[in-house]
């Protein structure tokens, strides 16, 4: 024999999904005219931008294992290859030189 207590809890959880559905057709709706209608997310839009990003990366860590490659075969620099190198600018260290540079140029 069934009572008025055995029948509530079902009740109040279909109020609760009633809820929730209104809650999430609201918002639906806001976003919608909010953003426009085409630029509402979707399962779709969301998983192809999911993919666009997987090749993005894809394609940086390729990028970077060619450049590791093409590094490692160059092999690495030596005393002999590192001389023939230009020298890097150097930079005047005396004053009289900084205060002529300071002088030639104001």
């Amino acid at each position: 024999m069934a009572t008025a207590t055995d029948t509530q809890p079902a009740g109040i959880a279909a109020i609760s999904r009633a809820v929730v559905a209104a809650a999430a057709e609201l918002v639906e709706n806001v976003e919608r005219a909010m953003v426009g209608e085409a630029k509402v997310r979707t399962a779709r839009g969301n998983a192809w931008d999911a993919i666009q990003a997987d090749r993005a990366r894809a394609q940086a860590r390729d990028d970077m294992d060619a450049l590791v490659r093409a590094l490692l075969a160059n092999g690495p620099r030596t005393g002999a290859s590192a001389a023939s190198q230009p020298a890097p600018p150097s930079v005047p260290r005396s004053t009289d030189t900084m205060a002529a540079t300071r002088e030639s140029a104001g």
